[in-house]
């Protein structure tokens, strides 16, 4: 589908502080993007300019083709945008919040009620409509944030933590409307929880320190951890250092490593450069060498620990350029 959002060398400085340094991303219709990155990576600081709620020291913003900075009103029309926090007027029940929300959308007549209608029902609001904001819950309060965002049926989301003070049934929800949302929408998520991303996104970007680190699917970002293709096994704890050695020798091994095992067991851990796979290799030499071995299983890799090397500055397989999905 169309480009929705449009970021060109987006930077943002507080006095010394480079927050954000020079994003160039962009996120088609029917994306779900997971915008990744430690805390004070700039990951709100980027959604705020986005959404027009800041302005960037240089480069440019648009959303659907809109430029944010030069014509704000019609670029936030696009734009349903949940902050971090999910701010509302406490004193405000939730219905009279999105009552609210909608004249300030400018919704009218029938059109009025059948959004605010629907809204409701899809983060499940329908039994606190009455209470004062202020006395919810915090998943409760994120439901509010999550139905003035969706008002007005934008073709962009801004979703910074969605899901963040949920139950594991509310998250499953506001995930699952997530993806039915995202057909025909460009969608951003904040989040630090990283399972979500897999659950969701179609595409994840990794930042840290202001900078873009990373970008691809999910699973293309899994097979750049250094613990793709990882393979596991369970040797005597006396033959282990024995073991390791011998693994070592395998042209496509990068390192073995000694985990702790079960009672007069060791783990060995075997990476293999570039992500090849070295199961079959690793199972030979164990037979050749007469090893005895149990329990050998390969790891594709994990999300979280891709995350770790791509932020802490250390190389992961396929670094060197930023894979855009």
């Amino acid at each position: 589908m169309s480009e929705r959002i449009a970021l060109t060398n987006l930077t943002k400085r507080f006095g010394p502080l480079t927050a954000v340094d020079g994003i160039d991303m962009s996120v088609k219709g029917g994306e779900v993007l997971g915008f990744l990155g430690p805390n004070g990576a700039g990951k709100s600081t980027t959604m705020k300019m986005i959404t027009g709620f800041l302005t960037p020291t240089s480069g440019t913003a648009h959303v659907d083709g809109i430029d944010v900075v030069s014509n704000p009103v019609e670029a936030k029309k696009q734009i349903g945008y949940l902050p971090e926090g999910a701010p509302c007027y406490g004193d405000m029940t939730p219905e009279a919040f999105l009552g609210f929300i909608a004249d300030i959308r400018q919704l009218s007549g029938p059109s009025r009620k059948s959004a605010i209608d629907i809204a409701i029902e899809r983060v499940d609001i329908s039994g606190v409509l009455d209470q004062p904001i202020e006395t919810l819950s915090k998943g409760f309060k994120r439901r509010v944030g999550l139905a003035q965002a969706i008002l007005h049926d934008p073709p962009i989301l801004i979703l910074d933590e969605p899901t963040d003070g949920l139950d594991p049934n509310q998250k499953h929800q506001v995930r699952t409307l997530i993806q039915e949302m995202a057909s025909d929408k460009a969608v951003i998520i904040s989040t630090h929880i990283l399972e979500e991303v897999e659950a969701v996104c179609t595409r994840a970007v990794i930042i840290a320190r202001g900078k873009m680190l990373a970008d691809g699917t999910p699973a293309e970002l899994v097979r750049r951890s250094t613990l793709h293709n990882a393979v596991y096994v369970d040797v005597a704890a006396d033959a282990a250092e024995a073991v390791a050695t011998d693994i070592r020798t395998l042209d496509a091994v990068n390192d073995v490593t000694i985990l702790d095992g079960a009672a007069g067991l060791q783990q060995l851990r075997v990476t293999s450069k570039g992500g090849k796979s070295i199961s079959i290799d690793v199972a030979s030499i164990l037979k050749e060498k007469g090893h005895p071995a149990s329990d050998l299983t390969t790891q594709q890799g994990a999300l979280d620990a891709v995350f770790r090397e791509v932020t802490k500055g250390k190389p992961i397989a396929g670094e060197g350029e930023v894979t855009h999905g």
